[in-house]
């Protein structure tokens, strides 16, 4: 793994207009000022609950979302104009979370497969098309005779072998992996994450992994990014976040991940957080957990903390965070 980050996401906002009535509607903050990097050959996991934004952020780097303000960064480059976004598809490419709706159920695998290689023309033949086709398949543990098939005829961890397949057609360098594991049984979701250990280690990819399950992350993500409520409240390494989480929510969120060692698990204190999660439409004024926050006070109500770098590597936004660990 080099130093030098391959994407670098800056200030990154997206907002989304909403219909509140008659001829009125009203910004939905769904990713507001996020910032972070990857360096080249790793993973950088992004956890938080359903709806805080972890997926909008995903899509924006890739602009299936135009992004609201902020800037991201490729190896050195910005990507703004129309060819730039073109040229960093060649390069970054997606997997999503379901991969029942993901697939078309009209195409077989192998037009699936098939696809980005005619879109970006990255065959000189037919016959050259088919033999990169089989190449991918077998490197999602597929064999040739699936190639003829519909996706409708495989069960689900089949079809997500597909969509990975499909997602390195282009030969990427970097991965968004929207969920990719959430929709399958527990015992497939295992060989699933080894597979994209596996292809990371082959084809130095560098990923972002987005899910909401803890263990999952940990066991995949070089570092680890929690979200709530549109924005970025802690960054640092793994084992960091899990050993020594800094801010009130990522205690919240780890305290519920159950531990094997039923001696470990009566010892552990639940973190339970009180209330609901606001609405991203009708968010708290300055910080956005400060709603369901034990630690919060009127600073908190008042302004925004920043997210900045409390001890090397390890950024954190949260206005008490020397007072309360």
């Amino acid at each position: 793994m080099s130093n030098k980050p391959l994407i670098e996401v800056n200030g990154l906002s997206k907002y989304f207009d909403v219909n509140t009535g008659l001829f009125k509607s009203k910004k939905l903050k769904a990713v507001d000022n996020v910032s972070f990097s990857i360096k080249k050959g790793e993973t950088l996991g992004l956890v938080g609950e359903s709806g805080c934004g972890k997926t909008t952020v995903g899509r924006t780097i890739l602009h299936l979302y135009n992004p609201t303000s902020g800037e991201i960064v490729y190896d050195g480059k910005k990507i703004k104009s129309k060819e730039s976004i073109e040229e960093f598809r060649r390069h970054a490419t997606m997997v999503f979370q379901d991969p029942y709706s993901s697939l078309n159920p009209r195409m077989t695998v192998s037009d699936i497969i098939g696809e980005p290689l005619d879109v970006h023309k990255l065959y000189s033949s037919k016959k050259e098309r088919e033999e990169k086709i089989l190449e991918l398949m077998s490197h999602v543990g597929l064999n040739s005779e699936h190639a003829s098939r519909y996706a409708h005829e495989f069960s689900g961890g089949q079809r997500q072998r597909i969509g990975i397949a499909r997602s390195l057609a282009v030969n990427p360098d970097f991965i968004v992996c929207d969920e990719p594991v959430s929709a399958l049984d527990v015992s497939i979701q295992a060989q699933v994450i080894n597979m994209f250990e596996d292809l990371q280690d082959k084809m130095g990819l560098t990923y972002l992994f987005i899910a909401h399950d803890l263990l999952v992350v940990r066991h995949i993500s070089d570092r680890i990014a929690v979200m709530y409520l549109g924005r970025m409240v802690e960054l640092a390494d793994a084992s960091e976040i899990y050993d020594r989480p800094l801010h009130p929510y990522s205690k919240s969120l780890l305290s519920a991940v159950p531990v094997p060692d039923p001696k470990i698990a009566r010892e552990n204190k639940r973190i339970v957080l009180e209330g609901d999660i606001p609405s991203p439409l009708n968010a708290p004024s300055g910080c956005p957990f400060r709603t369901r926050c034990p630690y919060a006070t009127e600073q908190c109500a008042a302004s925004m903390p920043e997210f900045k770098e409390v001890e090397p590597g390890h950024f954190v936004a949260c206005h008490r965070v020397g007072e309360i660990n």
